[in-house]
């Protein structure tokens, strides 16, 4: 029986993953779901594994030392894939110590008790992967043409990319240095049930079911390659079990919108499903652009599909339609994540109206 080690697994990306894996793999692998727990964890993304036998979670950081240790000690561990990130790029402009913490020295900890644990003086364990979860921002921005590939140098633009990228190059380092069997992949942008509604696609989604005003940065003409939550997770599924140790894989759906694009989607998506002509592009509100904000991401994916088979299985089409009837059906599930701490923090970002 595999057992992974799933941190930030309560969250968006992670959560998914997690229920990937069950609907995969059933009771041949064990999970050890790791988070902290901060404002964009959320348990009840994992209502549907909680009471199985070969599932556990716990609460903790992946910068407390003894705590990440003291899992290796206790379990097993045959794949480490390290979701936890402090992951949006507004908070990372106005805290950045938090996202240096978390994203580099907790990836730090995590590499060093994988290392203690899988290299010892016989060798390498067979059958070990240390999977780091990063992102197309790590590149910086691109002009009207033209793809990321992972042979792009890093040229990181906000605090958050700084963070990853400073990361990823611990990751390598650490393959280099020590052997560690370790892979890096870098997806564009994620939607899908259970995000955080600060990101794009919830939180205008949620504004416009509240009738509230919708904040769109600058001319909104900033353009995304958007992809849909679980194919990410296939993909990353695919590199802990055939990619080669040390190789980095982007993974993108060549599916690129503008934020204004997107946002008159959601409109127009909303508005067939509810029948509510309320909601309207008279929503949108032009907000002033935050400072070193990327014009285009797009990625090649054309290298995890050579070597690992990996395509996109599913339509922006059919992806943003699940996607916004989810939340239509789990309005209760947006009111619990938007109380507390996320509204203080929504007021200061978008001069006080609340989500």
């Amino acid at each position: 029986m595999d057992t992974y080690l799933v941190t930030g697994g309560a969250g968006f990306i992670g959560s998914d993953f997690i229920r990937y894996l069950f609907e995969r793999y059933g009771d041949d692998i064990k999970v050890i779901n790791f988070d902290k727990l901060t404002y964009a964890g959320n348990l009840e993304n994992l209502k549907s594994v909680e009471t199985r036998e070969n599932y556990r979670f716990i609460k903790a950081d992946i910068c407390d030392r003894e705590a990440v240790y003291g899992v290796f000690e206790s379990e097993d561990i045959d794949f480490v894939v390290n979701f936890a990130a402090e992951s949006h790029v507004d908070r990372s402009i106005m805290d950045p110590e938090a996202f240096v913490r978390t994203n580099i020295l907790g990836t730090q900890v995590l590499l060093d008790a994988a290392r203690n644990c899988w290299i010892t003086k016989a060798g390498t364990k067979e059958g070990r992967r240390f999977i780091q979860v990063s992102t197309d921002e790590v590149y910086g921005t691109l002009g009207s043409e033209g793809f990321f590939t992972e042979e792009t140098p890093p040229d990181p633009r906000s605090p958050y990319s700084a963070s990853k990228a400073s990361a990823d190059m611990l990751v390598k380092a650490y393959y280099h240095t020590y052997g560690l069997p370790v892979n890096i992949t870098r997806c564009s942008n994620n939607y899908g049930p259970c995000q955080f509604p600060e990101k794009l696609i919830p939180l205008m989604i949620n504004n416009a079911l509240c009738h509230r005003g919708l904040p769109v940065y600058g001319d909104g003409r900033q353009v995304r390659d958007w992809l849909y939550v679980r194919d990410h997770s296939r993909a990353i599924d695919l590199v802990a079990c055939k990619a080669k140790p040390g190789e980095t894989y982007n993974i993108g759906g060549h599916n690129e919108k503008k934020n204004i694009e997107m946002v008159r989607t959601i409109i127009k998506t909303l508005r067939t499903m509810t029948k509510d002509d309320t909601i309207s592009e008279e929503l949108i509100k032009h907000v002033t652009d935050r400072p070193g904000h990327d014009r285009r991401y797009a990625i090649d994916p054309g290298k995890i599909t050579g070597e690992l088979g990996w395509l996109p299985e599913t339509s922006f089409e059919e992806g943003i339609e699940v996607t916004v009837s989810w939340y239509m059906d789990n309005r209760n599930w947006l009111e619990n994540v938007t109380s507390g701490e996320y509204r203080d923090y929504y007021r200061r970002m978008y001069g006080g109206q609340t989500p």
